[in-house]
């Protein structure tokens, strides 16, 4: 009996250090199956949705070199570019239930809400569903 409460204790420990070592995990999962769902609910129009490689520890020599290709920080997670009724694409910030934009994404969201763009924080599968669905209402659809 004790061994199993033994165990059974040390089993919880990890999966609490776990879950503080890699915080951004949650929002790694949320956004692949919202990704996952997209292609599956949506797969002629898999080409128009994209993850923008922005965020990520990287040194310094491969930081200057995406900087110098144009990576911007602030930037939406994913990108779906596809115009509709009263936008030219639809920016998804992805977060977990409690995440926050840092100040550069919510600069980059005034920014580029000012230039007519739909942006939007999506913080589970379903906010997800529900925006894509929304926004696509008013397009044509893909071919």
């Amino acid at each position: 009996m004790s061994y199993k409460r033994t165990f059974v204790e040390i089993l919880a420990r990890q999966n609490a250090v776990r879950s503080r070592k890699h915080p951004d995990d949650e929002e790694h999962r949320i956004q692949c199956a919202c990704v996952q769902w997209f292609r599956y609910q949506h797969p002629e129009c898999r080409h128009n949705l994209f993850a923008v490689p922005n965020g990520g520890r990287r040194d310094k020599t491969t930081g200057a070199k995406m900087k110098a290709e144009g990576v911007l920080a602030g930037v939406a997670d994913l990108i779906l570019l596809k115009s509709n009724a009263n936008h030219g694409a639809l920016l998804i910030e992805m977060k977990t239930r409690i995440g926050r934009q840092a100040d550069t994404q919510r600069e980059w969201q005034r920014l580029i809400e000012r230039d007519g763009y739909k942006y939007v924080v999506c913080r589970s599968l379903e906010d997800f569903i529900r925006e894509v669905d929304t926004y696509l209402q008013d397009t044509v659809p893909c071919i």
